[in-house]
């Protein structure tokens, strides 16, 4: 059975226009063929959407679908109140919220907390049908350093958890190890390595952009992961440690806050992705009083700097991701990262390109996913109206298919 999409409009996630009389037509999971005006062959079922553009299916390529949103005081307390079963169904709501929002890929860049698993459980039960959700890449542990940001121990009393953080959680503190941490996590699941080269802001011991791990550590997490063909992310809010990190040669710099244009330049000159997560610090800036000062501190002075930031990476010409940190901020609102992204002078067809064909290539699945053409996965959605002169009709979205399956219809 042939399935026919129809549309006022149609975005194929490349090009720097939008076309009209769109129509999209799926068999199976793959689209069998699509562009402006194609005609619809006999016997099709028909789905017309009317005043709506077709789009690729969206990709986020910075969430964490295993947390839950709440205060940063329930999220402490929770760590060690809740079982894995709860955590884990909790994930499987904020994946369904996920794809409902038009979000048919995602790259869940760290668990948050070690050696549960959570999100390769996530991805294999969406895989197998079994929940509705994203197709996942997975992290699992957060790599860094003892008392880093990813160290779930740092600022707490010793031994205050039972036991110190070990390469089983993702902590390490020689090449040697980090090499030792990177194969654990692909021995249980990993399609990507997550390592924090500088502070965070989510972390109660370290400053935001202080660098955690130095450079032969960085690059051997990084060779290790490339010989193992698995693609690298790199937490970095500093300058310092984001130059090692490119100079490791990762794929992708998440959050970059208060990088240097000398920095943004290298990232451009090794073909390093920016991933600047806009959402999550505009997020946290409504809610500073409820996160404890030391907190609110460093939200405020990444908050301010992350805008500038992304508009002079937009300048030297770095290719930016869309990712948003959900998981840190609201689940089911990764679509506003656009509108933000449009705010720090990008346009919005180009922001369109961050969340479906630049997210593609970034996770080494351009060939499948990221537009829409005839061999690759029918993952569409639809949003009102024209994105290109209103860009948070992308908020807004009416219909999601991931694989040629109807995720979300409004009309029906």
């Amino acid at each position: 059975m042939t399935i026919a999409l129809k549309a006022a409009r149609i975005f194929d996630g490349k090009s720097d226009r939008i076309e009209t009389d769109g129509v999209v037509l799926i068999e199976g999971e793959e689209i069998a063929a699509c562009g402006p005006g194609r005609r619809i062959p006999a016997g099709a079922e028909r789905i017309d959407l009317g005043d709506v553009t077709l789009c690729p299916g969206f990709i986020d390529a910075h969430t964490h679908l295993t947390v839950g949103v709440k205060s940063y005081n329930e999220f402490f307390i929770d760590r060690f109140r809740q079982h894995v079963a709860e955590k884990a169904y909790q994930a499987a709501v904020n994946a369904r919220l996920t794809l409902a929002a038009g979000f048919t890929t995602v790259r869940d860049v760290g668990c948050l907390y070690p050696a549960s698993f959570i999100d390769v459980s996530l991805r294999n039960a969406i895989a197998r049908g079994l929940l509705p959700g994203p197709r996942m890449l997975v992290a699992i542990n957060l790599l860094g350093a003892t008392g880093g940001h990813s160290d779930r121990n740092a600022g707490l009393h010793f031994r205050a958890t039972g036991r110190e953080s070990d390469y089983t959680d993702g902590i390490a503190d020689s090449p040697a190890d980090l090499r030792k941490a990177v194969r654990f996590n692909v021995k249980y699941g990993a399609d990507v390595i997550k390592f924090c080269a500088s502070g965070g802001v989510m972390s109660l011991a370290d400053e935001v952009d202080t660098p955690q791990l130095t450079l032969e550590e960085m690059t051997a997490v990084v060779d290790e992961a490339h010989r193992l063909r698995k693609r690298v992310a790199v937490h970095c809010h500093g300058d310092s440690a984001a130059r090692d990190a490119v100079e490791a040669g990762v794929d992708s710099i998440e959050h970059g806050t208060f990088l240097h244009d000398q920095t943004l330049e290298a990232m451009k000159a090794g073909g390093v992705y920016l991933v600047p997560t806009l959402l999550v610090q505009h997020q946290l800036g409504r809610g500073l009083d409820r996160l404890p000062p030391e907190l609110a501190v460093k939200a405020r002075h990444a908050m301010e700097a992350a805008p500038g930031m992304v508009r002079r990476a937009l300048a030297v010409g770095v290719k930016i991701a869309l990712g948003t940190d959900s998981g840190v901020c609201r689940h089911g609102i990764n679509a506003r990262e656009m509108g933000l992204l449009v705010n720090a002078g990008m346009s919005p067809l180009a922001a369109l390109r961050s969340a479906t064909s630049v997210n593609a290539e970034l996770l080494g699945l351009a060939g499948k996913i990221g537009t829409l053409e005839a061999g690759k996965r029918a993952d569409i959605v639809a949003v009102p109206g024209d994105p290109g002169e209103d860009i948070r009709a992308t908020e807004k979205v009416v219909f999601v298919m991931k694989d040629g399956k109807v995720a979300m219809n409004a009309d029906r």
